[in-house]
Order: C-alpha cells, then sequence, then structure tokens
C-alpha cells in the first residue's frame, strides 16, 4: 500500500492549532517524562498515562530555518528512555538510538542539540527498546515543526495527531503486550484519538477559507487510511519534504504509524459540514466497516473570496534531483514470521477490525506465532555487525520483501528515500523516511547514503522493531 500519482494500492472537543516558539535561543527545552493521571471525555475512568510537561500529546516545537534545536530531556519514569526525532536528516550522535548512536539511557538528562538542515514537519517518539513501545502507547510524543522561510499563505494552520487506546475490559490502557500481540497487528485499540482526545474532533471555519492541515499517526500500531468528504485535499508535503501539490487518488491516503502529510484544504465555499476520516477495515468475506470520523469541518459565517491554485512549498535543492541506480549498492530485505492470516486479515487488522470471538479458535496462549525475523535474524537487540557498508554519496536501492501477513512500514533513519516504480522504471516525486511493504508484497526505495554513520532500518512498529524487525547500516 502507498501513495502514488500512478494509483494508490491497497488490500483493501476541539482542533488545537499549533503552539507559538517552545524555548528562547540560548537555554535547553526541557521536556520532563512523567508518569500522569489524566481525564478523558467520553470514558468511564482516568487513564494511567506518560507525559511530556504534563502534556499528551507532548509540547509541539517550532523553529525557524538555522535555529537549532537544544532540548534537555528529564526521565522520571523508572525506565530508560531516549527519543528518536523521525525524518530530520540529523547528526547521527542526535539520532537517539540506545546501542548504536547513544549510551544506554540511565535516568541522567540527555541532550539533544542539532540544526535541522530542512524546513519540515517531524515527530519527536521514544526510542529505548524495548520500552519504547509502551512508553508511546501511553502518550509520550510531540511534534517538531521547522518553517519555511516564505510559509503558504492559508487562514488556519491545524496539526492532527492520530493515534488510539487500547484498553483492557477495566477502562484501563492494557499493560504491555504479549507474544500473540507483538506478533499479531500490535497494539491496536479500539478508541481512535485525535491530539489526545476521542475523536472526532471539530473545525470551524468560515466557507472558503484555507486550511494547512499537517497529519502525523503517533499510534503504537494502526494504520491509518484517511479519505476527505466534501472538500479537496492537496498534498505539498509527505515526512517533512516539499513535493508538487497534487490531489490524492480517490482523495484518500495510507497513513502508517510514524507517516507525517502537509496538506492544503479550501473550506466548502457555502455553510456547511466536511470531515476528514478513517476508512472502515473490510475483512475478507465481509463488508466494510462503518469510517470513523476523525476531522468534522464545519463552514460557518460570511464566505471569503476564492483563494486560486495551491502554491508549490520550494523543493528541497539539498536533494538530489536524480539517483543514479546504476551504480547503486542493492540489498533485499526479507521479512518474515508473524500470525499466518487469510490474505486482507492482517490489513483489517491494523485498521482497527476487531474480529468477534471464535470459540473453536485455538487459545492464543497455547503456541504464540513464529517470531519476526530479518533475512532469518529472530530476537531482541541490534545484531553485531551491519547490514551494509558505504562510502558516502554512494547510492543505495533496498527493497522490504514482506512475506508476511501484515503490512509492514520500514523506515530509513538519518536519510530520505524515493519510492521506486514496481516495474523499475522511475520513482514516485515525493520523498519518504518510512515506506509501507502491503503483506505479501515487496516495496522498493532508493536513497543516496550522504549522512555519516551508523543508522537504523527498523519497523516503525515499535514492538516490531524490539523484536526482530531491525538491523543497521554504516556510511563512512
Amino acid at each position: 500500500m502507498y501513495l502514488t500519482k500512478r494509483g494508490f494500492l491497497c488490500g483493501v472537543g476541539s482542533l488545537a492549532a499549533t503552539a507559538g516558539r517552545a524555548w528562547a535561543q540560548g537555554a535547553p527545552f526541557v521536556l520532563d517524562a512523567r508518569p500522569q493521571e489524566r481525564a478523558v471525555a467520553g470514558l468511564a475512568r482516568p487513564l494511567r498515562s506518560l507525559a511530556f510537561n504534563n502534556a499528551i500529546p507532548g509540547p509541539s516545537i517550532r523553529r525557524r530555518p538555522g535555529e537549532e534545536v537544544w532540548v534537555e530531556l528529564r526521565n522520571w519514569l523508572g525506565a530508560p528512555l531516549a527519543l528518536h526525532w523521525q525524518g530530520v536528516r540529523i547528526v547521527n550522535a542526535m539520532d537517539g538510538v540506545p546501542g548504536l548512536t547513544q549510551a544506554r539511557p540511565d535516568g541522567a538528562p540527555l541532550q539533544y542539540r542539532f540544526v535541522p538542515p530542512d524546513p519540515g514537519f517531524y515527530w519527536y517518539r521514544p526510542s529505548a527498546m524495548p520500552a519504547a513501545a509502551e512508553q508511546l502507547a501511553r502518550g509520550l510524543c510531540g511534534v517538531l515543526i521547522v518553517e519555511e522561510a516564505n510559509p503558504p499563505p492559508v487562514d488556519h494552520e491545524i496539526v492532527a495527531e492520530l493515534g488510539d487506546l487500547r484498553l483492557n475490559a477495566d477502562g484501563a490502557i492494557q499493560d504491555g503486550a504479549d507474544a500473540a500481540t507483538v506478533r499479531g497487528a500490535g497494539r491496536v485499540g479500539a478508541v481512535v484519538t485525535v491530539n489526545g482526545a476521542i475523536a472526532p474532533q471539530e473545525l470551524r471555519a468560515r466557507p472558503g477559507a484555507r486550511l494547512r492541515l499537517r497529519l502525523v499517526n503517533v499510534a503504537p500500531a494502526r494504520l491509518f487510511v484517511v479519505s476527505f468528504v466534501g472538500v479537496k485535499p492537496m498534498i505539498v508535503a509527505i515526512d517533512g519534504q516539499p513535493c508538487d501539490p497534487f490531489e490524492p487518488v480517490r482523495q484518500t491516503i495510507p497513513v502508517g504509524p510514524g507517516a507525517r502529510f502537509d496538506l492544503i484544504v479550501d473550506m466548502p465555499a457555502s455553510a456547511g459540514e466536511a470531515a476528514v476520516v478513517a476508512r472502515g477495515p473490510e475483512p475478507p468475506g465481509g463488508p466494510a466497516l462503518p469510517d470513523t470520523p476523525l476531522v468534522l469541518l464545519r463552514a460557518e459565517g460570511d464566505p471569503l473570496p476564492g483563494r486560486g491554485p495551491v502554491p508549490s512549498l520550494p523543493l528541497n535543492a539539498a536533494l538530489p534531483p536524480a539517483i543514479r541506480l546504476q551504480n547503486a549498492t542493492r540489498m533485499d530485505l526479507v521479512i518474515e514470521g508473524g500470525a499466518a492470516l487469510p490474505a486482507g486479515m492482517g490489513q483489517a487488522l491494523a485498521m482497527g477490525y476487531l474480529p468477534p470471538p471464535d470459540p473453536k479458535a485455538p487459545d492464543p496462549k497455547a503456541k504464540a506465532p513464529p517470531p519476526w525475523r530479518l533475512n532469518g535474524r529472530a530476537g531482541e537487540g541490534l545484531p553485531d555487525k551491519p547490514l551494509f557498508s558505504v562510502k558516502r554519496g554512494t547510492p543505495v536501492t533496498l527493497g522490504f520483501v514482506n512475506r508476511t501477513s501484515f503490512p509492514q512500514t520500514m523506515h530509513v533513519h538519518g536519510h530520505v528515500m524515493r519510492l521506486l516504480h514496481p516495474l523499475d522504471d522511475g520513482w514516485e516525486p515525493y520523498w519518504r523516511d518510512a515506506v509501507i511493504a502491503p503483506d505479501g508484497k515487496t516495496s522498493r526505495i532508493a536513497f543516496l547514503a550522504d549522512n555519516p554513520g551508523r543508522w537504523l532500518i527498523a519497523a516503525t512498529n515499535l514492538d516490531r522493531a524490539a523484536n526482530g524487525l531491525a538491523a543497521w547500516f554504516e556510511v563512512t
């Protein structure tokens, strides 16, 4: 499943505007991670969560081009905590991968200092395995926005952090994840959230108002397939990197864990309603489930005049216009293991399908599904040796060969990449930092290894990353 101008391939409270600049120059911005009990409207009991600075999601960090991000992370959780800044072409020492790019966090404050090389929409989340999956599921994350020198004129700029809650029978966040969950769809919850509150959220604006909508999937495992009803979205950037504006096929976008999309959306021209929805899963042999509204757009008041075509963001001149595939280092990463399911069921489960209890089904505790394997290797922790080592400036192509029953979203740290066409006759006209390999299919990517260091390649489902689906490569 991926977004493409050629086609969309698929197996099947209130919205807060982004916060202002987070801190003054010359001092670190403190991210204080602590347990928190919070009440959520619509739930019967408070949730035992984790929060940065008593906020879920955590503070939005905004910087201008050339400004330094300087964060001091203070950990009061009683478990290791480190931060990864997904999508930033960051200096290797600040990438936040314990055991690879930083020492194992021991509870002492950690300093992250870097100047993002590109404007864009990024996010920060836990990265110390194996605790990271639980920490993310309980609320530890936030966004980093590096503004353009000349941002496009809009009437409203909105961030929507899409997530979910996996609750137990008592209404509390479910502790941990057993082997059947880790080797299945993962921590997919029945309660969908937007900016930490139960969906849908609501935005009221004048008819014809122009919105910049920034979508990010902060859920531990859920695949959001997002559609727009009553408005026409235009994508202007993906995973933080600008692209020529285009309308997604069928006005639908697959948003895998960690993915970000910048969209320009004009409110309806007259008073009325529109919506951003998560498409309902379609289990094999059954009808599609109802869509879940994420954001309700209510056009009210005096109409604004039309704004004309959506302008392009400046393309990133630091990225190569072409990648010399004929000179590339090539490797396939074969993904295996996990529960064996009928075709399409893994995607339905990843999208939130909850199958009815089957009295004839075997006890899931009796025998766990096979462990996840990457190129035949299973188990916790990172391998001792890199997948490959290349000189700086070498083009690299990777094939993510998915032999499992589930879509797999794989993230390459420190770089951005082109998604290659299935027929190997070119690439899509946008950059990604992670790609979805559909169940039973292969997704191929290409990138220029231009950032020195040791870099992780791992599933964005952090339980899978901690249990087999992680490796690393080296740029010298």
